[in-house]
């Protein structure tokens, strides 16, 4: 917004019963509670004054999302990601949730390296790699992250033994290779394979001395 220029309040949508989002020249701008709306001065159809769109999106906002990340942030560790995506849906535009971010990450209260590892001890000993590797992916972990990550849990004494993982699920199916028919067999292989672990390894479980019928 240049200085002296004014802009109209197109639209003013209701978003619950104490917030509304604000469309300035057709385009969503931010979302305000009708409180705020009433401070502002803000009317569907009239102008907003400069001052006024500035102080909201360089004060109010800024202020507020810093507080909405650190109020998530008490309850559980999130990734970059996940706190972003957390950010967008309570409307805030995108330069305000970098900032942020950035406030967070300056006193280390995000650091998805360290949410990597600490997922990787508490799921190695009942996820494979590979699931492991998808979840962490989905929540917005970068492959170098993934890579570190790993790194750090493994010189930290971190081991996995899928082998053993596959054998306690074959037990509580109550899977029997010596004694399970083909359609057996190939149930069971896909339901291992659907877990994330490898062919090779739900093959040496399931198969064993049956052959490669696959």
């Amino acid at each position: 917004m240049q200085a002296g220029e004014r802009m109209k309040v197109t639209q003013i949508e209701e978003v619950s019963k104490s917030r509304v989002r604000i469309y300035v020249e057709d385009e969503f701008a931010f979302v305000l509670y009708k409180g705020e709306l009433r401070s502002f001065h803000i009317r569907e159809g009239e102008e907003i004054e400069q001052e006024c769109y500035e102080e909201i999106l360089t004060k109010l906002l800024p202020k507020r999302a810093k507080l909405r990340a650190m109020n998530l942030l008490k309850t559980r560790e999130y990734t970059v990601k996940q706190l972003q995506d957390k950010l967008k849906m309570g409307g805030y535009p995108e330069n305000v949730i970098e900032e942020a971010l950035a406030y967070v990450a300056s006193f280390h209260y995000t650091d998805d390296l360290r949410y990597a590892v600490s997922f990787i001890e508490g799921h190695s000993d009942n996820r494979s790699r590979r699931r492991i590797e998808q979840d962490l992916l989905r929540r917005g972990i970068d492959r170098s992250t993934l890579e570190k990550a790993w790194l750090q849990w493994e010189e930290q004494g971190g081991d996995q033994d899928e082998q053993k993982m596959i054998q306690a699920l074959l037990a509580k199916k109550g899977f029997a290779s010596d004694k399970a028919n083909l359609k057996e067999r190939q149930r069971m292989y896909g339901f291992l394979m659907r877990k994330g672990f490898s062919g090779e390894q739900v093959r040496r479980a399931v198969l064993k001395e049956m052959g490669d019928w696959l």
